[in-house]
């Protein structure tokens, strides 16, 4: 059963990255209907965080070399 919240903190981030390697690090052929849905639901708001917090930025480009 997915018990699935918002990321709204670090520690909830690094909780959903974990459980994403849980689901992932297994065949994903096997993963119930149930546990994709999870994933796909964990992936979404994960990557929503990073976007928020992680933003990136092109680095400088190195100039005389």
């Amino acid at each position: 059963m997915m018990n699935i919240k918002p990321i709204r903190t670090e520690d909830d981030y690094k909780a959903a990255m974990a459980r994403i390697s849980e689901l992932t690090s297994s065949d994903p052929d096997a993963l119930l209907d149930n546990e994709f849905d999870e994933l796909e639901v964990l992936t979404a708001l994960a990557e929503a965080y990073e976007n928020e917090y992680y933003k990136n930025e092109a680095p400088d480009p190195v100039i005389g070399h």
